[in-house]
């Protein structure tokens, strides 16, 4: 099958679309939905107390109510773990655009709760709407990615894949916004507030229909090579090339006769030991370095910083577009500097961000200016994870594992972010309290441990087929011995057009 010679812009423009439209419902959410529960807090508070006196005649104390309120954020994360745990069979058995779309299920469900809660006077509605909004997430971060790698071709499988982490910033950062006492941020408004997400999910029910699925879901999963062909027409918008056709129907005859893998089976594989270890490592770290606590607890962290309560809501849309702007500059930058260098130098530069923030935490009370060299210490730590962390990590697990492992690689992949997310959701209160400024400390040894496990241990992947980045794991996999059976090609690298990852 011939290439045609088309306007390359309209190549650019199918795909794009096909990604705006998946994420406005898909990892948008996840952003949006951590970052509306910082304005409505006190209220949640007060209801929750409200609720109790009116039903039990109980006054709570403080530390019941904000352990109740600690239950309703992290809640999210456990929903999360549940959603991320489905997603494998999901995207498996209805493929990676109906995943997406029957997704909504969960978040139709959950406005519908956080929506009538007021009303109807109970609080555990809320925590059962955060378990299942949680869900959405935990499908959609998994899904999104996996759907966004397969349909991309090659020289632009790391801008597309990125931009599931330019779509959860923005989520940050309309969150924040929606969510100023001006807005919905007030009393009277925030069962609307709970409530404001469906709107991004009608969105992509009203528009990913219209875009087709997964190529290589098509044609590995489902054997429909007519339908995979159709599907690369559409989206790059003129004949399929034969070189990229090659690729896909390459892959599949690796995989025939394999079914998809399960995650324990990743785990007993010693084919990709590393590539799991890989992916479970900075998969966790993407958590325990400390970024989203900075949006659970944002009010914590810049009132430790000296900032007076009532700047706190707009300090906190620029932690948020801060983020945004990273991961906008990291998706023109990934298919030039390539992965590694990314996700190490964002790491190194969130490690130094935290020794330099730790000691303006020391002397805020010492020297004047201190308080605000804290506060920029924040903003470059979130620019820092936005320039490579955010984005880079959500990419691996599609292009370091092959078709039938991709499922249950994002499996473990999502369930290590969310079980971390808990845990930081948890403990990082306790960890203000207790350690006081010295509290960033342990993800300062998070970060620089992250980035020397990247430095020594993680081969790049930028323009590379499976089978090359294979080999380069193979070599970990069975240092010191000669193993039969798994061929190393040359690294077959194309630079690709640089433009149309900027134009994306």
């Amino acid at each position: 099958m011939s290439h045609v010679g088309v306007d390359k812009k309209g190549n650019d423009l199918n795909l794009m679309l096909m990604v705006t439209s998946c994420a406005i419902g898909g990892t948008l959410q996840y952003g949006y939905n951590l970052a509306i529960m910082n304005a409505p807090t006190i209220f949640i508070q007060d209801f929750v107390n409200e609720t109790f006196r009116e039903r039990w005649d109980v006054q709570l104390e403080d530390y019941q109510v904000t352990l109740v309120w600690t239950c309703i954020v992290s809640i999210y994360s456990l929903g999360g773990l549940a959603g991320a745990l489905i997603a494998g069979p999901m995207s498996i058995t209805f493929g990676r655009k109906k995943t997406m779309l029957l997704n909504n299920i969960f978040l139709m469900l959950s406005s519908l709760l956080a929506l009538t809660s007021r009303a109807a006077k109970s609080f555990e509605m809320i925590i059962i709407s955060r378990v299942l909004v949680g869900i959405n997430a935990g499908i959609s971060m998994n899904v999104q990615p996996m759907y966004f790698g397969e349909s991309a071709p090659k020289h632009l499988r790391g801008a597309a894949s990125l931009s599931s982490a330019i779509f959860t910033a923005f989520g940050v950062v309309l969150g924040q916004v929606v969510g100023l006492r001006e807005i919905l941020g007030s009393e009277p408004c925030w069962q609307y507030l709970l409530a404001s997400n469906a709107i991004p999910g009608l969105i992509q029910l009203l528009t990913l229909p219209w875009f087709p699925e997964s190529p290589r879901y098509l044609l590995i999963d489902r054997g429909d090579k007519e339908a995979c062909i159709n599907a690369l027409r559409r989206l790059r918008g003129c004949e399929v090339q034969r070189s990229e056709l090659d690729e896909i129907l390459q892959e599949q005859a690796e995989a025939k006769g394999l079914r998809p893998s399960r995650p324990w089976e990743l785990f007993a594989d010693r084919n990709v030991r590393w590539q799991v270890i890989s992916i479970i490592t900075l998969s966790s770290a993407m958590q325990l370095c400390g970024n989203d606590s900075i949006y659970f607890y944002a009010y914590y962290v810049f009132k430790e910083s000296g900032i007076s309560p009532d700047m706190i809501q707009y300090i906190t849309i620029c932690t948020g577009t801060c983020e945004f702007t990273a991961c906008i500059i990291c998706n023109l930058l990934i298919e030039r500097q390539g992965r590694k260098i990314l996700l190490m130098g964002g790491y190194i530069f969130m490690t130094g961000w935290a020794i330099v923030f730790t000691i303006a935490l020391c002397f805020e009370h010492k020297v004047e200016w201190m308080p605000y060299l804290s506060m920029a210490c924040i903003f470059t730590y979130i620019l820092s994870f936005g320039m490579g962390p955010a984005g880079v990590t959500g990419v691996l697990p599609t292009e370091i594992f092959s078709q039938t492992a991709r499922p249950a690689a994002y499996m473990i992949a999502g369930s290590m972010m969310w079980i971390n997310l808990f845990i930081m959701g948890m403990i990082f209160p306790f960890l203000v309290s207790e350690l006081g400024e010295f509290c960033f400390v342990p993800f300062a040894a998070v970060c620089f441990l992250s980035a020397l496990y990247v430095g020594l241990v993680l081969p790049e992947t930028k323009g590379k087929t499976l089978s090359a980045i294979a080999s380069e794991f193979h070599k970990l996999n069975y240092r010191g011995q000669d193993k039969q059976g798994l061929p190393a090609p040359q690294a077959q690298y194309q630079l690709g057009e640089v433009c149309h990852s900027t134009a994306l």
